[in-house]
């Protein structure tokens, strides 16, 4: 099933059980545009003196029941613990997760409070009028700690899976063509560093896996950043969603020819996503010292999740330019997404030839 198939079954058969299940009658329900691979189709949800909702429908196969319990029960875990997240909304059952079942095809349906404020690219990409960045940096990296922090007590009730669940060899192997023969290689050699490092419960919990400016709103009055997105939560490092965090910033700078400056924006952007992060958790230097490996482990997942795309929507196996890039840094162990190496241009950032898979 692909997602337009979804929405002509949401518009005749789903919403209007939907709204009986949760009680939106009233609401005025409207589709929000599906990005490039999208696993949900999601609507908002509004009514006159009500706050906004957001639905979810999940359609794909690849996930279980426990893997959508697991990801709600731990967002409502950190709502009431004070992380700074969209709450999931109870069912008129009192229930996080419904199923629904259509034709033998069984839909899980979440509702979510929308988030105050707005994202990054509907602000076009500008800060609170007369403060610095430097705000938004810091409160980024605060907000990631506190999740963090409260991530470091949580003990599931239904447990999300993990890393290595997903990310190991049998995996890789069966969604990758042969053909990235030496990319396989690589994946796996990154696997087997990630085995031999610690789990502990300081470094190693449930993290968000997809922390970026598409998945949190900031309300421009206070600067409070509200995350949600939790559907790639799992059990991992810490330092994965740091890692993110680094490569996010590299697009507050990538035009910028000159290469050292770029390295002076990005040493002192991070400084202050920690100073913001260590405003709420600890972090071990020897982890931090392991941030080049992490970003490895991000392009690794963004590879990962190309491949898924053009898997679940049936597309002919196409290396574009942006994926092109990712992998040359990964097959010849290029660190920092290549930002500091003669293969970047400021001209094309992270674009590479293109090339049929």
């Amino acid at each position: 099933m692909v997602y337009n198939e979804v929405v002509q079954i949401g518009d005749a058969y789903l919403l209007p059980l939907i709204s009986e299940i949760y009680g939106l009658e009233g609401y005025e329900i409207k589709p929000v545009n599906a990005h490039t691979g999208g696993r949900n189709v999601v609507y908002t949800c509004e009514k006159e003196g009500t706050n906004p909702k957001i639905l979810r429908i999940a359609f794909l196969k690849d996930r279980s029941r426990e893997d959508f319990l697991g990801e709600v029960e731990y967002i409502r875990y950190l709502f009431e613990h004070g992380g700074s997240v969209s709450d999931v909304v109870n069912s008129l059952k009192g229930n996080l997760l419904e199923e629904v079942t259509h034709n033998n095809h069984t839909f899980f349906v979440c509702l979510f409070e929308k988030a105050k404020g707005k994202m990054l690219v509907e602000n076009h990409y500008q800060y609170r009028e007369g403060v610095p960045m430097t705000e938004y940096y810091y409160n980024c990296g605060k907000v990631l700690g506190k999740l963090h922090q409260l991530s470091k007590g949580y003990t599931p009730v239904h447990r999300r899976y993990s890393f290595f669940d997903k990310y190991n060899i049998e995996y890789i192997n069966s969604l990758i063509p042969d053909t990235f023969a030496l990319l396989k290689e690589k994946m796996v050699a990154l696997l087997n560093t990630l085995e031999d490092l610690d789990k502990h419960s300081e470094i190693f919990g449930m993290v968000h896996f997809d922390y970026n400016d598409g998945n949190y709103s900031i309300d421009f009055n206070t600067g409070q950043i509200t995350v949600y997105d939790f559907d790639n939560s799992c059990f991992c490092w810490y330092m994965f969603d740091l890692a993110a965090l680094w490569t996010q910033g590299v697009g507050w700078i990538h035009f910028e020819p000159d290469v050292d400056k770029r390295k002076k924006f990005m040493d002192e952007y991070f400084e202050t996503v920690l100073n913001g992060y260590t405003s709420e958790t600890t972090i071990e230097n020897s982890l931090l010292d392991k941030l080049p490996l992490f970003i490895q482990v991000n392009l690794m997942e963004n590879i990962v999740d190309a491949f898924e795309v053009m898997r679940n929507n049936g597309e002919e196996l196409v290396c574009d330019e942006e994926l092109a890039y990712l992998i040359k840094c990964l097959e010849d162990n290029i660190p920092f997404k290549g930002f500091f190496h003669e293969i970047y241009s400021c001209d094309e950032p992270f674009e590479y030839e293109k090339q049929n898979v």
